[in-house]
C-alpha cells in the first residue's frame, strides 16, 4: 500500500507541477482539441482504475456479509454512501462505479482461485485506459441483464463489438464511438440478446419503474424516473385535459378577442405540466380516501419569520426540501393550509404553541365550490375538486376565513394572483373579476362563476330582460 501511495503522490505532484491552467486560452484551435483529447485520454486511466478500487470495496460489502461487511463496518447503509463519502463524489456516479466496477472486477471461482470478470473484454479495456467511464458504464448497463439470457458466444460477440466501437477498432474508419453513439448500439444488441418475449419485459418494467427527487439547484428541484406505458398513457391524459387553460376573453373587444388567442397564454407546455403535476399533489394530499401521517393528511411544514413575512424580504423553508422557499409560496400555502404560531426562544426552545388557524373548513368549502364551480379565472379549465381556497383579503388585512372571503383558484392562478393583473373583490358575498390591464384595458369588474345553478340563473334573467323593458 506504501508503494502505490508514493506512486500516487508522485503522480499528482507532477500534475501540479507541469499544468499550465492559463495554457488553453493561448492555443490555436487545433492545438486546443488536441490538448482536449490528451487530457481524457489522462482522466479514462485515473477513471479505470478508481472503478477497479470501487469494485474492490463493493465486494467488502456485499450483502451476504450481514454486519461484517465494510460499508456497514463504516457506518454507512450502502456501499454507494460509503463511497461517497470517501471520494465527495455524487451518489450518482458512486453507484456508476459500483456497477461497472463490480462487473469488471476478477471474481473468485468455485475452486477458490480467480476467474474471469463478468465483462473480460471491457475489463482489459478499462484497465488499458483505452474506454471511458461513460462508455464502460454504457455496456455494462445495457449488456448485464439480457447476456443472462442469451447464448454466451452471443454476449460475448456484443460485448466485444460495444468495446470495439468505443476504442475507434471496429470496422470502417478508426472513429471513436462517443457515449450516447454507443448507448443506441448497445440498445440494438440489448434488444437482439433478448429473446424472453413480451410478458418478461413487462416483468423488468415493473421492477424498473419508478420516480426520484433529485437535489435542489437554482431554486428547484429535479424530477425524473420511468413510468409505466399505461400510467404515463393516464398521466398523459390529464396534462392534456387541461393544458393550455384560457385565462379570459370575455372582456375584450372584437378586435382584441381576434389576437386573444396568441397572448393570452404566458406559460409553456412543460409550465403547463408541471402546474398540472401541482394540482395532482395538492388533490391528493386533501383527498380524504389518502392514508395520513400521524393522524393528520400528508402536511408540508414552511417555516418562516414574522418579521420577514410582514417586510416581504427573506425566505421561508420546507421540510425535506434543502432550497428555500419564496415568500410568496409561502404566502399561498398558509391561504390553502392554514398557518400555526410556534414561538422560539434564542436557544431554538419551544416557548409556546398555538392552535391552528386560517384553515376553511370543508363546509365551507363545500359552499364556497357550489357557489364558483371550479377556477374563478374565465377560460381556465380546472375544476373545483382541484382548486384552493384563496383568502380574498387576506389575514393580516383583517380579512376573515368566512366564505364571503373565499373564492376558488388553481395552482398556478393562485401562485401567480400577486403578479399576474388579476383582481378579485367581493361585493355581498359574490365574487367579481377584473382582468389584467393588458387584457381587459377598461379594467371593467364582471361577476365571476362557473357554478351550472348560477349560470343558468344569469341566462334566465338575461332572457327575462327584454320582458321588462
Amino acid at each position: 500500500m506504501e508503494e502505490l501511495r508514493e506512486v500516487l503522490d508522485e503522480a499528482r505532484a507532477v500534475l501540479a507541477a507541469g499544468l499550465d491552467f492559463d495554457a488553453p486560452a493561448r492555443l490555436r484551435d487545433d492545438d486546443l482539441l488536441a490538448l482536449a483529447g490528451e487530457v481524457e485520454a489522462l482522466r479514462r486511466a485515473v477513471d479505470g482504475f478508481a472503478t477497479i478500487v470501487a469494485g474492490e470495496v463493493a465486494e467488502r460489502s456485499r450483502i451476504e456479509l450481514g454486519s461484517g461487511r465494510l460499508s456497514a463496518r463504516k457506518g454507512c447503509r450502502t456501499v454507494a454512501e460509503l463511497l461517497e463519502r470517501v471520494t465527495q463524489v455524487s451518489g450518482a456516479e458512486a453507484r456508476r462505479r459500483v456497477l461497472v466496477g463490480s462487473a469488471i472486477r476478477e471474481r473468485e471461482g468455485l475452486t477458490g482461485h480467480p476467474a474471469a470478470a463478468e465483462f473480460p473484454v471491457l475489463a482489459e479495456a478499462v484497465r488499458a485506459g483505452a474506454i471511458g467511464a461513460d462508455a464502460a458504464h454504457v455496456v455494462v448497463r445495457e449488456l448485464a441483464r439480457p447476456r443472462r439470457v442469451a447464448a454466451a458466444e452471443h454476449g460475448a460477440a456484443a460485448e466485444r463489438s460495444l468495446v470495439d466501437e468505443a476504442t475507434g477498432e471496429g470496422e470502417g474508419a478508426p472513429i471513436r464511438a462517443t457515449a450516447d453513439e454507443l448507448r443506441t448500439q448497445a440498445q440494438a444488441w440489448a434488444a437482439f440478446l433478448d429473446q424472453d418475449g413480451d410478458e418478461p419485459a413487462d416483468d423488468r418494467a415493473m421492477r424498473r419503474r419508478g420516480v426520484r427527487l433529485g437535489r435542489a439547484r437554482d431554486g428547484l428541484v429535479t424530477l425524473s424516473g420511468e413510468l409505466l406505458p399505461e400510467v404515463a398513457a393516464g398521466l398523459g391524459r390529464l396534462f392534456d385535459a387541461h393544458l393550455a387553460p384560457r385565462s379570459g376573453g370575455g372582456f375584450l373587444t372584437a378586435e382584441e378577442r381576434a389576437d386573444w388567442e396568441h397572448q393570452a397564454e404566458a406559460r409553456t407546455p412543460d409550465q403547463q405540466r408541471h402546474d398540472v403535476l401541482a394540482t395532482i399533489v395538492d388533490v391528493a394530499a386533501r383527498s380524504a380516501d389518502g392514508p395520513s401521517i400521524g393522524g393528520a393528511p400528508p402536511t408540508v411544514v414552511v417555516s418562516v419569520r414574522a418579521s420577514d413575512l410582514e417586510s416581504s424580504t427573506g425566505h421561508a423553508n420546507a421540510d425535506g426540501i434543502d432550497v428555500p422557499v419564496s415568500l410568496r409560496a409561502a404566502r399561498r400555502m398558509i391561504c390553502t393550509g392554514g398557518i400555526q404560531t410556534v414561538v422560539l426562544d434564542d436557544d431554538g426552545r419551544v416557548m409556546q404553541l398555538g392552535s391552528p388557524e386560517r384553515c376553511f373548513t370543508p363546509h365551507q368549502r363545500r359552499a364556497i365550490t357550489l357557489r364558483d364551480g371550479g377556477c374563478l379565472i374565465p377560460g381556465c379549465s380546472v375544476p373545483a375538486s382541484w382548486c384552493e381556497v384563496h383568502h380574498v383579503v387576506p389575514d393580516v388585512a383583517g380579512g376573515p376565513t368566512h366564505p364571503d372571503n373565499g373564492v376558488l383558484l388553481c395552482w398556478f392562478h393562485h401562485r401567480s394572483i400577486e403578479t399576474s393583473g388579476w383582481g378579485i373583490r367581493m361585493q355581498r358575498g359574490s365574487p367579481q373579476i377584473r382582468a389584467p390591464r393588458w387584457l381587459d384595458p377598461g379594467g371593467g369588474w364582471r361577476a365571476a362563476t362557473r357554478s351550472p345553478t348560477r349560470l343558468a340563473d344569469r341566462v334566465e334573467q338575461r332572457r327575462r330582460q327584454p320582458m321588462l323593458v
